[in-house]
């Protein structure tokens, strides 16, 4: 057997021992993910004096890209939730929608802002309003999440408005604003096939919906924020990264757009979020100190996802370093079949090494070269392969997937019901995205 091969099955066989580990033997979700990354290290042959810089560096990467973004998010959740934003927003979404329109209304409120923010931004400032709807409507909490995950996750991977597709689009020099407006349309039909995989997923399990604590059952009793007073906090935060994003495409880098860029950093973004939240809570029920408070209860509440989201991106760079997921995509990179090659090297290396970003980006280097081997080097066949890609960076989050963490522990469930109904939800809608790519593409190309 190839070295490769080993490599690969050890791969398999860590993910195993995670998910036997944290489910089965309810070991810590941290513990879990360090020892395995230790031993995968070790059994990979990563060369001794480079384990421990390899764990670290890829454990305070991960979390230097994400740990303002979490704590100020979860300091807005909290904002919202002692001011009554959340019941305020969640129910006049109940009320437009109607009771038994909770799980559209929450994947459409996904997929729109979805469009220009980051999935784990989104997901981190969207959790409170789907746990909300959730105990309101009485919807499983698990389904709920990945209704909200999935929505925000299809157009992320892609919509070239995220990095992923747009460096695969770079790279293919595909058509970026055709790339806009097809990934948006393939994203719908595997947005909805989530939705009904995750409905199907949840079916007759007695997965129980969010919980309305104490504390929000008396806001509930007193008149709440007006819907708009409840909505600036997470949409201001949404508007200026978009309005960044949109001058970002359009080429606008200097005099007032740099300003916006300034402000449109998620990071900024979100701590003028918080900001508004503290002002919310001013004007419903808050008292003098509530800044120090909020900050110091969204640190509590924030070090524990903290350090799990840097425990599985510290995973995704053992499994990275031990070479199988570009020794699999070089593997398929030499055959030709159309667009199902290009979705293959994505998925298995987004599978491999848990980001859609790298799946992306890699993918397009490997079959760049081979277009005119795929039959794919038009513009057209340029547009389908990105496509592909796309799809493929999909399949599928899992526990070494940043991402997955976010869903799983912002919306308080266990992990192994986030890996039957989430992680699931996620290889079907990039099975059903790509489906319809390569129908679409059997009568374009």
């Amino acid at each position: 057997m190839s070295s490769i091969a080993i490599s690969s099955l050890l791969v398999a066989l860590s993910i195993g021992v995670i998910v036997y580990l944290t489910a089965k033997v309810k070991f810590s979700v941290f513990g879990a993910l360090f020892a395995v990354s230790i031993g995968l290290a070790l059994a990979t042959n990563v060369p001794l004096e480079k384990v421990v810089d390899l764990l670290k560096s890829s454990f305070g990467s991960t979390l230097g890209n994400i740990s303002f973004i979490i704590i100020f998010g979860s300091a807005i959740a909290i904002c919202m939730q002692k001011s009554g934003g959340t019941l305020s927003i969640a129910s006049n979404i109940m009320r437009i929608a109607g009771q038994n329109n909770a799980k559209p209304a929450m994947a459409w409120t996904g997929f729109i802002p979805g469009l220009t923010i980051f999935c784990d931004t989104g997901y981190i400032i969207l959790s409170g309003i789907a746990r909300s709807m959730s105990a309101s409507s009485k919807t499983p909490m698990p389904l709920m999440a990945a209704i909200l995950g999935t929505s925000l996750y299809a157009v992320h991977c892609l919509v070239p408005t995220h990095p992923g597709a747009l460096a695969a689009a770079s790279t293919l020099n595909a058509n970026v604003g055709m790339f806009v407006v097809a990934g948006v349309i393939f994203a719908m039909p595997g947005m909805l096939a989530a939705y009904y995989w995750a409905s199907f997923m949840c079916k007759g399990k007695s997965y129980a919906p969010a919980e309305i604590t104490l504390e929000e059952a008396e806001l509930a009793q007193r008149p709440l924020p007006s819907f708009a007073q409840a909505l600036l906090p997470v949409v201001l935060p949404l508007v200026l990264i978009s309005i960044s994003t949109l001058l970002t495409t359009l080429g606008y880098k200097t005099g007032v757009a740099h300003w916006f860029h300034f402000l449109g950093n998620p990071v900024i973004a979100l701590l003028v979020g918080m900001l508004c939240g503290l002002w919310l809570l001013s004007k419903n029920g808050g008292q003098k100190g509530d800044f120090t408070h909020v900050l110091e209860e969204a640190i509590v509440k924030a070090g524990p996802i903290l350090i799990i989201t840097g425990a599985g991106g510290m995973f995704g760079a053992v499994i990275k370093e031990s070479g199988v997921g570009s020794a699999l995509g070089e593997a398929l990179g030499g055959a030709s079949v159309g667009l199902l090659i290009p979705f293959l090297i994505a998925a298995l290396l987004k599978t491999a090494q848990g980001s859609s970003t790298v799946a992306a980006l890699t993918s397009a280097a490997i079959i760049s070269p081979s277009l005119t081997t795929f039959g794919l080097d038009s513009e057209m066949g340029r547009l389908f392969a990105v496509l592909a890609i796309g799809s493929g960076s999909i399949v599928a989050s899992h526990a070494n997937d940043s991402y997955f963490w976010v869903v799983t522990k912002f919306s308080n469930i266990e992990m192994q019901d986030s890996l039957r109904v989430f992680t699931t939800s996620t290889a079907v809608m990039g099975f059903v995205s790509f489906a319809c790519i390569w129908l679409a593409g059997s009568f374009m190309l």
